[in-house]
């Protein structure tokens, strides 16, 4: 009978076989690697992509926002320049006012008994300085401010003698004056 020596045929294939497991791990390896580098390529595209629409976003911010500041710096002149209309409305208003209680006092003092000193003036009353001789030229005076159409409700705040040159003594007083409402306002406050 013939005797056949199968070891070195198993050590071929043993090595085959780890020949090829080497070439599959190295081929796996490089794969890998390959995919990697793919992966990280992509990655850095995608990255640069992304900065790029950053800095177009951020040079859009920046046109923008110039515009914007503008819009507010309009909405600001604009509303300083409403305050100054609403002033100078209110001033023309008032000037209006001021001239008919001007023009009403001339007919209102009690002549050569009595002179104003100071007039001060908001919108619901007028303080009204003055010096007179006596106690019934204030009052005097107090009746016709009360029975005009330009006040409601007139209030003595003060009344002093006061010691002039010569030693003269006069009475100084101040009165506290309600307007009366125009005719509009009465019917804005029924509304």
């Amino acid at each position: 009978m013939i005797k056949i020596n199968l070891l070195p045929f198993r050590v071929a294939r043993k090595k085959e076989n780890i020949r090829k497991q080497i070439s599959i791990f190295l081929l796996l390896i490089f794969l890998t690697i390959v995919a990697l580098v793919w992966y990280t390529m992509s990655m850095n595209k995608q990255i640069l992509e992304v900065k790029e629409k950053t800095k177009q976003v951020n040079h859009q911010i920046l046109k923008y926002k110039k515009k914007a500041d503008r819009v507010a710096q309009i909405k600001k002149d604009l509303k300083v320049l409403e305050e100054k209309l609403e002033i100078v409305s209110s001033l023309k208003k008032q000037r209006g006012e001021q001239l008919i209680l001007f023009d009403a006092m001339n007919d209102l003092i009690v002549p050569q008994r009595m002179w104003l000193e100071s007039f001060k003036t908001d919108e619901n009353s007028v303080i009204i300085k003055g010096i007179a001789f006596d106690n019934p030229t204030i009052a005097d005076f107090m009746d016709k401010l009360e029975n005009s159409s330009i006040f409601d409700k007139v209030d003595l705040k003060t009344a002093k003698m006061k010691n002039f040159k010569d030693g003269i003594m006069l009475k100084s007083f101040e009165l506290l004056c309600s307007k009366a409402k125009s005719k509009e306002e009465k019917q804005e406050n029924s509304k």
